[in-house]
C-alpha cells in the first residue's frame, strides 16, 4: 500500500506515546478484524460524527474506546486515520503520500469522509477522483457521487459520459447499471437528451443570429444602392452585388403580380417591407421603393403581425451589436497604432 507501507511504525508511534504525545485511548476496528490505535482528541476534532460516538459513556473508567469502521478495506481505514492526524498537524502526510493514498483508496476515502463528515477530506477526494475520471470508470464514480452527496463530482462524471458515450457503453459500470439500476440509466439517458437538445437549440440560435445580421446588412445595402446609385457592389457589404441583381430582376420580372407569383420577387418585397419597418423618415422622402406603401399599410392594419414585429426587433438588435463591434474594433486598431507609435518614439530616444 502506498500510504500504508509504514503501518507498523505508525501503529507503534500511536501506542507508545511520549513526553509531548499522550498514549492512545481509542481503537478503530476494521472489517477484517484488524485495529488501529488513535487519540480521541484528534478524531473528535476532525469529525463531528466520531465526536458524538466518543462522547458515549464507557463501561469502565480506564477501558479503551472501540470504534468500528466497516465496509472498506483496512488500508482505507488507516489512510483515513492518517489524514485526520495530518489535519491536526500531529503527523503530517507528505504530498507524495497523500497522492498515493488518494490514487489507491480514493473512492473508499470519499465514502468515509462523507459518512463521518470530514468535509475538507471529502473535497480533496472529489478533486483527486475527478482528475482520474475516464469513460471506463465514469458510471461507477457517478453512482458513488450520488451516494456520497457530491454534486460537483456528479456533474464532472456526467460531462465525461456525454463526451464519449460510445466508450462508456462498453464499460462494466454501464453494463451493471443496465441490469441493476434502471433509475440511474434513465437519468443518464435524460441528461444526454438534454445535452443534445441544448446543442440543437444553440445551433438554431446561431443560425438565426446570422440571418438577422444578414438582413441588417441587406438594409444597409438598400440604402447604399438607392441613395448613392448603382455604381457596382460596395466594398462594405458582401451581399450588395446579389441584392443589386435581385432588384434588377424585380424591376423586369413579369410574374411579380401574377397569381402564382415569383419567389424572387416575393423575397424582394419582404426586404422592402422590412426597410419600411426600420425607416425613420417621417417626411416620406425615402427613396427606397414601396417604403411609403408599406408604412400606410401598417397604419391601416388593426391587428399587427407579432411575428413580423419580433423579426424587426431582432434585426434592430443585430444592427446595434454590429455598430458596437465596429466601434470596439476601431478603438482596438487606434490603440494598437498608438502603441506602435509610442514604441517607435521610445526607440529613437
Amino acid at each position: 500500500m502506498g500510504v500504508c507501507a509504514d503501518a507498523n511504525d505508525f501503529q507503534r508511534w500511536h501506542e507508545a506515546g511520549g513526553q509531548e504525545t499522550p498514549p492512545t485511548d481509542v481503537r478503530i476496528v476494521t472489517s477484517d478484524g484488524q485495529s488501529v490505535a488513535a487519540h480521541s482528541s484528534v478524531l473528535a476534532s476532525a469529525s463531528p460524527v466520531l465526536e458524538r460516538l466518543l462522547e458515549s459513556p464507557r463501561r469502565g473508567r480506564n477501558s479503551e474506546r472501540i470504534i468500528h469502521l466497516l465496509g472498506v478495506p483496512n488500508g482505507a481505514v488507516l489512510a483515513f486515520v492518517r489524514f485526520m492526524y495530518s489535519s491536526s498537524s500531529w503527523m503530517a502526510l507528505t504530498s507524495r503520500e497523500a497522492e498515493a493514498a488518494m490514487e489507491e483508496q480514493g473512492e473508499a476515502l470519499l465514502a468515509l469522509a462523507h459518512s463521518y463528515r470530514v468535509r475538507w477530506l471529502k473535497r480533496q477526494c472529489e478533486g483527486s477522483i475527478a482528475a482520474r475520471l475516464s469513460a471506463a470508470n465514469a458510471v461507477e464514480v457517478l453512482k458513488l457521487a450520488g451516494m456520497c452527496d457530491a454534486p460537483w463530482l456528479r456533474q464532472r462524471c456526467m460531462g465525461v459520459v456525454a463526451k464519449d458515450f460510445t466508450a462508456v457503453q462498453k464499460s462494466e459500470g454501464w453494463l451493471f447499471v443496465q441490469q441493476h439500476d434502471p433509475i440511474l440509466e434513465l437519468e443518464i439517458l435524460q441528461y444526454l437528451d438534454e445535452i443534445d437538445q441544448r446543442k440543437r437549440r444553440w445551433r438554431r440560435e446561431r443560425a438565426n443570429e446570422a440571418m438577422y445580421r444578414m438582413l441588417s446588412s441587406a438594409m444597409e445595402c438598400l440604402q447604399h444602392i438607392f441613395t448613392q446609385g448603382k455604381k457596382g457592389p460596395c466594398t462594405g457589404f458582401k451581399a450588395c452585388e446579389r441584392l443589386q441583381l435581385l432588384i434588377y430582376h424585380y424591376a423586369t420580372c413579369d410574374k411579380k403580380y401574377s397569381a402564382g407569383g415569383c419567389s424572387h420577387c416575393r423575397r424582394m418585397r419582404k426586404l422592402f417591407r422590412l426597410h419600411s419597418s426600420l425607416c425613420d423618415d417621417q417626411a416620406n422622402h425615402c427613396k427606397i421603393p414601396l417604403c411609403k406603401h408599406f408604412k400606410l399599410k401598417m397604419l391601416r392594419d388593426d391587428k399587427p403581425d407579432q411575428t413580423w414585429r419580433l423579426l424587426v426587433k431582432k434585426v434592430i438588435a443585430a444592427r446595434v451589436m454590429a455598430i458596437l463591434a465596429d466601434k470596439n474594433r476601431q478603438e482596438l486598431v487606434e490603440r494598437s497604432c498608438l502603441d506602435i507609435q509610442h514604441k517607435k518614439e521610445f526607440a529613437t530616444i
